[in-house]
């Protein structure tokens, strides 16, 4: 893990407004673009999964993709893997659907699915990015079971996700989802944060190479970058 947390920053400002645009509505409800903008300029999430991804040609599972912001980032960077993201929020899906043919996407589609229950069958790599602590402990490690198995040599899964340790940012990660749900803006309350030696455990079981990086950025939060990878 890195010491500070800083290996990663957000986009530059130019870049997450350029992304953000594609949400601009028709109309004058311009929240998925002030959420968008926020997001990608203050939060090094996509700079360090695009990082990670980089380089890479198997096809993307983005399980939890929200509004899609992922697909956005990594065409900006010049990646153009198939991606393919679900969510079980079937309105973000579908706006995230608009913005990717509004501003031309290739490569792209959206899907419902729900970490908690069957995922989609799909073969290559496969990103988890903060959707983890909202299903039970169980679900959670079903799930990464079931993104072990669709890893294809070469292919990779990212993992973004606080971690249970115990920690003072560990209680503020929690206590921000809490609110994320209060706001309406997630559809579902943190259940339980992964615990770190459980998923290596699961990881060396499966013979992958793994490393945790910590990815909070000037955030406060307990945010970690988690790859697995097979040879």
């Amino acid at each position: 893990m890195t010491a500070d947390g800083l290996a990663f920053r957000p986009l530059p400002p130019q870049r997450a407004d350029d992304i953000a645009r594609a949400f601009l509505p028709r109309w004058y409800i311009r929240y998925d673009y002030y959420y968008a903008r926020t997001k990608l300029g203050t939060d090094p999430l996509y700079p360090g999964v695009c990082d990670v991804l980089r380089g890479t040609r198997a096809p993307l599972l983005d399980i939890g993709c929200g509004l899609g912001l992922l697909a956005h980032a990594l065409r900006a960077d010049g990646q153009a893997m198939p991606y393919r993201g679900v969510d079980n929020d079937v309105s973000k899906v579908e706006r995230g659907r608009r913005a990717a043919q509004r501003c031309g996407l290739q490569v792209v589609e959206f899907g419902t699915a729900d970490l908690g229950a069957q995922l989609p069958a799909h073969r290559g790599s496969v990103a988890l990015l903060d959707v983890m602590q909202f299903v039970p402990e169980d679900a959670q490690m079903r799930a990464v079971d079931a993104c072990i198995g669709m890893l294809e040599p070469g292919a990779k899964l990212v993992i973004r996700t606080g971690l249970a340790d115990g920690s003072h940012r560990a209680q503020v990660t929690r206590a921000v989802d809490v609110f994320a749900k209060v706001v309406g803006w997630m559809n579902a309350a943190p259940i339980h944060y992964p615990d770190a030696d459980m998923l290596r455990a699961r990881f060396d079981a499966a013979g992958l190479r793994s490393e945790f990086v910590s990815l909070r950025g000037n955030t406060p939060f307990n945010n970690f970058r988690i790859v697995a990878s097979k040879d």
